[in-house]
């Protein structure tokens, strides 16, 4: 009985400290608009902010939380992309890969 106990003891703090490392990892996955590819594609975490001069397809309204590519939710407030490797993009944003959802 000793073991079963002790192996009992050890599991729940392991399966806590694992589930709270997956959500530090989740967390840290957004993307930095200085990463080469967020900056190739012009991606910025307010749309308000992109530079409507070089980016000449940036039109008001457009932001990733509208976009075909967002794999989140509407009421996420991050959500993946695979355009930007499946790293957290804020729903805010913008990049030039943009393409509204049908």
């Amino acid at each position: 009985m000793t073991s079963r106990r002790q192996f009992m003891m050890t599991l729940v703090p392991a399966a806590v400290a694992l589930s709270a490392a997956t959500t530090a990892i989740a967390a840290d996955n957004h993307v930095d608009e200085k990463d080469p590819t967020a900056t190739g594609l012009g991606y910025k975490h307010d749309a308000t902010k992109v530079d409507a001069k070089k980016y000449p397809t940036y039109k008001a309204g457009a932001a990733c939380g509208n976009c075909q590519f967002y794999q989140g939710k509407a009421s996420d407030a991050w959500g993946a992309c695979p355009l930007l490797g499946g790293k957290q993009v804020n729903a805010k944003g913008w990049c030039s890969g943009y393409a509204k959802k049908a």
